[in-house]
């Protein structure tokens, strides 16, 4: 059976989240059951299948991020939160 197509919001949105400096914060569920990116109440939430487990889960939360916003994914960089559920992102566009 096919994987659905992701729903994800678009790139104009997620941008609007990003502050003066290019970070962009996120709240990551990893291990779920499907992968997604939705906002809510100003926070953009994300969520990848990969396990929280030598950082398989941040990798594919910066490809998510990184297609969501049409950019590749070594434009986004990791700041703060590589154990944790709470990430800053750099976004170099």
């Amino acid at each position: 059976m096919a994987r659905p197509k992701l729903a994800l919001p678009s790139a104009e949105a997620i941008r609007a989240l990003v502050d003066g400096e290019g970070r962009l914060a996120v709240r990551v569920t990893p291990g779920a059951r499907s992968e997604g990116i939705e906002i809510t109440e100003g926070r953009l939430l994300v969520k990848v299948r990969a396990k929280p487990e030598d950082g398989k889960a941040t990798e594919a939360v910066i490809e998510l991020v990184a297609a969501a916003l049409g950019l590749g994914a070594s434009r986004i960089t990791l700041l703060r939160g590589a154990t944790s559920r709470g990430k800053l992102l750099a976004i170099a566009e």
